[in-house]
């Protein structure tokens, strides 16, 4: 599937949706997308301890960018979030947001957008999807199950 098919489906799934940003990608779709347009960039919008204590995205360096969307410890909302994205995109570069399980990225992708980004997009599933019976993640879905390149803790 090339790049422009890629997009399409993401989205469709956008206006299935009503996401209100410009879609939602599938983990391997988002790879596909990094690896065959300079113009993608991979936003992680997980803080700076889950990066240090749970692992990152392994991809070539300007292939992606760190924004904190909560601040740790607290959780609190990071007031230069949008501060930090504008040092790392402009507001014309396809934008992938990824958090742990696609919850935050999708509140980041929505502000993103209200600002003028105009190609932003949800990565489905987070870098370690959801919870596992047995409350571990990384075994159901996300960037990690899918065995994508990451670097763990």
């Amino acid at each position: 599937m090339d790049i422009q098919q890629i997009l399409s489906i993401a989205r469709q799934r956008g206006t299935d949706q009503h996401l209100p940003y410009a879609g939602a990608a599938t983990p391997q779709e988002a790879y596909a997308l990094l690896q065959g347009d300079a113009d993608v960039k991979l936003i992680d919008i997980r803080t700076d301890a889950e990066r240090d204590w749970v692992g990152r995205v392994a991809l070539p360096e300007g292939k992606h960018a760190a924004a904190q969307w909560n601040l740790y410890p607290g959780g609190t909302p990071n007031p230069d979030f949008l501060a930090q994205l504008a040092a790392t995109s402009s507001q014309d570069t396809v934008l992938l947001f990824l958090c742990r399980s696609g919850v935050r990225s999708h509140h980041a992708a929505k502000l993103a957008t209200e600002h003028g980004y105009r190609h932003c997009f949800n990565i489905l599933e987070g870098f370690e999807g959801d919870k596992d019976g047995e409350g571990h993640r990384k075994t159901l879905a996300g960037w990690c199950k899918a065995g994508l390149p990451w670097i763990g803790a």
